[in-house]
């Protein structure tokens, strides 16, 4: 069913803190595979100040079933940011065979 896996993507402040996450999932199984993107440009709102930053981003492939109660709260105890961004899009197709390994590396033992 392609409406159970995504990609998750999360904004780190450094390639060491997105490294922490990604083994962090990864070893819980809560991730089959996180790709770091070393250096994205983010330019944003908080707190009534335009910021402007150089960030990691982080594609994390998973399962949605994994998001809301498992993924989500281990990468929020891991984050050094007040307010990540942890945003889940929809997998709508994939190879048969690569999707098929999400499952089993997201699957407990």
């Amino acid at each position: 069913m392609p409406d159970e896996f995504i990609v998750v993507l999360i904004t780190v402040p450094s390639q060491q803190a997105g490294e922490d996450i990604a083994r962090l999932l990864v070893e819980r199984k809560l991730a089959a595979c996180v790709n770091i993107l070393p250096t994205v440009r983010s330019i944003y709102s908080w707190k009534g100040a335009i910021q402007y930053d150089e960030e990691a981003l982080l594609l994390v492939k998973s399962r949605a079933e994994l998001f809301a109660d498992q993924l989500l709260p281990a990468v929020k105890a891991a984050h050094p940011y007040e307010l990540p961004e942890i945003i889940a899009l929809p997998i709508v197709m994939g190879l048969p065979g690569y999707l098929d390994w999400i499952v089993a590396e997201t699957s407990p033992d």
